[in-house]
């Protein structure tokens, strides 16, 4: 039986509407499966960020900054930019442990817990050492030419050196002052002298390396002496001589002691004389240790 014109027609209608009724919900299960991806790329991945600065709150540019996973070990490192600014992103969701460093300074760790989706804050301050600005020295000297640059390189490792000998030299010096009540009193033997004087020795020789490298270290000229390195240098004339008197007061002493004499004389002067030198030596030490 021949298919009427109009029955054909409406069958063609038919069609069309199932085809683009198919189309469309193609269209729209394709949205539906790439729509979780497109929303997921669009989150704001983990940033870890901060500011470094150092103890007197000037903010460091180039410092080194080193951030570790703590559960996996990845580490990542950066810098911070001439704003004392650093970022890290991309990071996995976790505990972290962040070590920051810079020349003229001891490095410093931290640690923040990184979240999903989020920007972390970890401000960092430098310490430990001092500053090419703690010992005195001015922006305009701190960028000069090659040979002013090289000369207040020496200097500054010079005095690092010196800083590093002085510290360590306060350990015999404590173990020196404790044994003298042995070495000194009326029940002392053979063995509290010697221990005494063998300590004195180590501390006077750290002491004379510390010394080497201070006055040895370069000068600059136009360099402002002043607040704690004023302080340190005035107690250095304090202690300075005192450690070369002690010694030799000492050496007296203990030469009389061993010919069973009682100390006498000027040699009588060695206790009072180590006490006031190591007084003046701490607080040497103590006036480049807390600024003001």
């Amino acid at each position: 039986m021949p298919i009427k014109p109009e029955t054909a027609k409406g069958q063609l209608s038919w069609l069309s509407l199932v085809n683009k009724k198919r189309a469309v919900g193609l269209v729209i299960l394709l949205f539906s499966l790439l729509f979780p991806h497109s929303a997921g790329a669009q989150a704001t991945a983990p940033t870890l960020l901060g500011t470094v600065k150092n103890p007197s709150g000037v903010v460091v540019a180039n410092a080194k900054i080193t951030v570790t996973n703590l559960v996996t070990g990845q580490t990542t490192q950066t810098e911070s930019d001439p704003s004392g600014h650093y970022s890290v992103q991309n990071l996995v969701p976790g505990d972290y442990e962040i070590t920051a460093s810079a020349e003229g300074f001891g490095s410093i760790t931290t640690r923040a817990t990184i979240s999903a989706g989020a920007e972390t804050t970890a401000d960092v301050t430098l310490g430990g050492m001092l500053s090419l600005a703690d010992l005195g020295f001015s922006p305009t000297q701190t960028q000069g030419n090659a040979e002013d640059q090289a000369r207040l390189n020496k200097r500054s490792h010079m005095l690092m050196l010196h800083q590093r000998f002085g510290l360590i030299a306060t350990v015999p010096l404590i173990a020196t002052l404790a044994t003298s009540i042995n070495a000194g009193g009326k029940s002392t033997s053979t063995t509290d002298r010697d221990l005494h004087v063998a300590l004195g020795a180590v501390t006077g020789d750290l002491y004379g390396i510390s010394a080497y490298y201070a006055i040895r270290a370069p000068k600059i000229a136009g360099t402002p002496t002043r607040g704690p390195i004023k302080a340190h240098k005035i107690l250095a004339w304090i202690h300075g001589p005192g450690m070369i008197l002690t010694p030799i007061l000492g050496a007296i002493a203990f030469d009389q002691k061993n010919k069973g004499e009682k100390v006498h004389g000027i040699a009588s002067a060695h206790g009072p004389v180590a006490i006031v030198t190591a007084a003046a030596y701490g607080a040497a030490i103590l006036s480049v240790t807390f600024k003001f």
